[in-house]
């Protein structure tokens, strides 16, 4: 009896070894035996990213990043800009020259830079030194570049400036608002460029709001002609730019919403059409 017993429990167990069901769990522990049978050194585990385990992946931090107070009214006076209407006269200011035109003039403009203050040092330092030896000194006039704003009004008002170049990021724009209007009315050619503190490195300052050019070398003046020739087409006699208002964009949810109505009408539309 005791034999007979023996047998009928083995018998039992291989049929619910073969006949178990497997649940998923049973497979993935299974699986990933024989994965670790195949190569030990190399197991596949889901990552964890948790504190103190795996390489977080690279992400857009910019909205986590606590930027400057300067930086955000930036932003939001940008945002601003595009949402209401702006006046003809401040959104002129929008319309620059373009890489090719701005790298032209600034070219032609860094010849009149001028002088900064060591060469300022060493020039008075060489009269100095000519007045003791009783030389006459060079009182040869120099051509550069006017800055500041008082100064390059008068000659625009004077009629002695030649080329005036005005930075689109004069902030606040009350300041030279008005320039634009005195440049046409004199006649003298004037652009707006990028920006206030890349036409201060020509007359090397931190910033200059604009500068102005009185006199030309006989050698740069056919290439100063055709600049000015440009310029005035595109700026004193383009009355567009006097007429055209900025502005009035909506945001990215408005629009979509626009979209969203007008393809509802269309579809209504449609389905009167074909009744």
């Amino acid at each position: 009896m005791i034999l007979i017993s023996q047998f009928f429990q083995k018998l039992y167990q291989k049929i619910s070894i073969t006949y178990a069901p497997k649940t998923n769990k049973s497979k993935k522990i299974s699986k990933k035996i024989a994965d670790r049978k195949k190569n030990p050194l190399f197991v596949k585990d889901a990552k964890n990213f948790r504190i103190g385990n795996d390489v977080q992946p690279k992400r857009d931090l910019s909205r986590y990043v606590r930027w400057p107070r300067y930086i955000l009214l930036h932003r939001q006076k940008k945002i601003l800009l595009q949402r209401i209407k702006v006046p003809a006269a401040i959104h002129q200011f929008s319309k620059t020259l373009d890489k090719n035109q701005s790298s032209k003039i600034y070219f032609q403009l860094r010849k009149y830079s001028p002088e900064t203050k060591t060469e300022k040092k060493h020039r008075l330092i060489k009269a100095a030194e000519q007045k003791t030896q009783n030389q006459k000194p060079d009182s040869k006039k120099v051509n550069v570049l006017k800055f500041g704003l008082n100064h390059v009004t008068t000659l625009v008002e004077t009629k002695k400036a030649k080329l005036v170049l005005i930075a689109y990021d004069v902030d606040p724009i009350e300041l030279v608002v008005w320039l634009p209007q005195l440049c046409r009315r004199q006649e003298v050619p004037f652009a707006f460029v990028k920006n206030k503190a890349r036409l201060g490195t020509l007359v090397h300052q931190k910033s200059a709001t604009c500068v102005a050019l009185t006199e030309v070398r006989k050698e740069d003046q056919a290439e100063f002609d055709n600049l000015a020739r440009d310029l005035r087409q595109h700026y004193n006699e383009n009355h567009e730019l006097l007429r055209t208002i900025g502005g009035g964009q909506v945001g990215i949810k408005s629009r979509h919403q626009q979209e969203a109505l007008k393809k509802a009408f269309e579809i209504e539309e449609l389905k009167k059409t074909s009744q």
